[in-house]
């Protein structure tokens, strides 16, 4: 589900990811970054959503199988 949303509001799904401080960062460059290019950089901040939440579902895989990450 979250995949989803990041395909609309990237910063949204990253703060839904559990990563508020990153999620303002990108929300102050995302914003400018629609409105000046027209959305030609919507696709690089869509990537950067989907690592993210990729990368919190690897570390609470970690977690739960006594692995270190």
């Amino acid at each position: 589900m979250n995949y989803v949303v990041a395909l609309l509001l990237p910063p949204l799904s990253i703060l839904f990811a559990g990563r508020p401080f990153l999620a303002i960062v990108v929300f102050l460059f995302w914003l400018p970054a629609i409105i000046f290019s027209g959305g030609l950089g919507h696709p690089i901040f869509i990537l950067l959503a989907w690592i993210v939440i990729y990368q919190g579902h690897e570390d609470r895989r970690a977690r739960r199988f006594g692995r270190d990450a």
